[in-house]
């Protein structure tokens, strides 16, 4: 299947101010571009792409005094299935792990898997290893957080959330993040567009959002605490240790966020949406 997806974000800025913008889809889905998602920029600036030190797609430039709006808008070519699923993936012991793993099993800025440790430990030791013992914990983060955009705060780690019981879908996966890495699973954070596709009416309105990855069986898997569903349409844009490495936007001096758009839709019904289990 085919589908439209972007973005359109509207700044006030009270004077000229270095912004970098991580808004592009990941390096990883590059082949499936039917149209790039390139980022552009209104009053036009000069905008330099680089890649970050964990391979994700980041712009920077200067964004003028006054009001600028950066937009991406791109076609993307997708399978259709819904996120793998094996039920059978392993844990590994730590000294079995791929080096390139290992830092994904370290607390990080918003999760705190040190401080966690006792509490996971003492709440998931019965939930068998590997896709059982991920699956414990988003079951947990799901039905622990209340969602709400009125709880959204920027600075909440894990342990507030956990502590706090509500947050927005950056909450849900760094809780469930630091409780992974807490029982010795390597786990990422990861954040992108998710469609509506295989979804009941009505939808709500569209916004980036937050899922993990975890490594179990030789590879990597994506769990959402958030909806903890079955979901098709997924989209990375980065992913990192946690939310403090894949800002969508950062800027170096005061800005005002006025204006945000977000869009993925379906543009043909070649393929339903098929379950990818296995």
């Amino acid at each position: 299947m085919r589908m439209r997806l972007g973005c359109r974000l509207t700044f006030e800025l009270p004077a000229p101010t270095p912004m970098i913008l991580l808004l592009n889809v990941h390096y990883s889905r590059a082949s499936d571009l039917e149209r790039p998602d390139l980022l552009v920029s209104d009053p036009p600036v000069p905008i330099e792409a680089f890649r970050d030190h964990f391979g994700n797609w980041g712009n920077r430039l200067v964004a003028p005094a006054g009001r600028m709006t950066v937009s991406t808008d791109g076609i993307l070519r997708d399978s259709g299935l819904s996120d793998p699923v094996e039920y059978g993936a392993v844990q590994h012991l730590v000294e079995h792990l791929p080096a390139d793993t290992l830092p994904f099993l370290l607390p990080s800025r918003y999760c705190e898997s040190d401080a966690l440790s006792e509490f996971a430990w003492t709440q998931f030791k019965d939930a068998p290893l590997g896709w059982g013992r991920v699956q414990a914990v988003c079951d947990f983060v799901h039905n622990h957080v209340r969602f709400g955009y009125e709880h959204s705060r920027p600075t909440r780690t894990a342990v507030e959330t956990l502590a706090e019981g509500v947050g927005v879908c950056r909450d849900y996966t760094h809780l469930a993040v630091a409780l992974c890495r807490a029982l010795n699973i390597p786990t990422r954070y990861c954040t992108g567009y998710i469609s509506d596709i295989g979804q009941p009416s009505p939808y709500p309105a569209m916004d980036f959002a937050a899922w993990m990855e975890v490594y179990l069986g030789g590879q990597w898997w994506t769990f959402d605490p958030r909806n903890n569903d079955t979901r098709f349409g997924r989209v990375l844009i980065a992913r990192g240790q946690d939310a403090a490495d894949v800002p969508l936007t950062h800027s170096f001096g005061q800005h005002e966020l006025t204006g945000f758009e977000v869009w993925i839709e379906k543009l043909d019904d070649s393929k339903a949406p098929t379950f990818n289990g296995r």
